[in-house]
């Protein structure tokens, strides 16, 4: 996820370093950006569209079609990262003008098509978790991703390709609990209720199903 923003955070960095000053629509698309984020991952989900509109208002009033494209491939990323699967169509339109290989690689990575993808345009850590991923040791290599968001994205790419055991979802679903985002959360408790209910195990999904009422009672 991080190497998406790269492109728009660079300019905020330049302004520290006494180079110009960035114009105001890559300011404002990196600030909405991030409030997309939030938003989505906490369950606003009327909020998290404000912000994503808005920052598609910032970039497209400057006519950016590879920023647009980004802008949306960042939204599929949020959103996957909840298992909420699509086909993006809203990147595809615009990279279709024009992507970079990186976004491009991305996009791959973010939809299993593996076969076509290099490896060497994905950050280190999403390289790692491509290179081991028999479902015995993804939860390993998920705790080795530092950014909580990458981390779940990496993890809802294991629930897609069935290579997500018990571990891989207690991380998951723990990840989002530590930054406070309850839509991700949401997802992943249900999922290891259900891994409870048919290894029979009761006092576990019943200790589950307090936790999901919990988020439920906040959304």
């Amino acid at each position: 996820m991080r190497h998406l923003l790269l492109a728009l955070l660079v300019m905020t960095l330049s302004a520290c370093g006494g180079g110009p000053r960035p114009p105001d629509w890559k300011q404002d698309s990196v600030s909405l950006l991030e409030r997309y984020k939030k938003a989505e991952l906490k369950g606003q989900n009327r909020l998290a569209e404000s912000y994503f509109e808005q920052a598609l208002d910032a970039v497209g009033g400057a006519a950016r079609i590879e920023e647009t494209a980004r802008l949306h491939l960042v939204r599929c990323a949020t959103r996957q990262a909840s298992l909420s699967f699509e086909p993006c169509s809203g990147y595809l339109d615009f990279a279709k003008f024009g992507a970079s290989a990186e976004d491009q690689a991305y996009y791959r990575f973010l939809g299993g098509q593996w076969d076509t993808l290099d490896p060497g345009k994905l950050p280190a850590q999403y390289r790692d978790f491509l290179a081991n991923r028999e479902p015995a040791k993804t939860a390993d290599t998920l705790r080795n991703i530092s950014d909580p968001l990458s981390r779940l994205i990496a993890a809802s790419i294991a629930v897609m390709h069935r290579q997500a055991d018990d571990a891989t979802l207690a991380l998951a679903a723990e990840t989002a609990s530590e930054q406070g985002w309850r839509k991700p959360l949401l997802v992943y408790l249900k999922l290891l209720e259900n891994r409870a209910v048919q290894n029979g195990d009761q006092a576990a999904a019943e200790k589950l199903r307090a936790r999901i009422k919990l988020v439920e009672h906040t959304l």
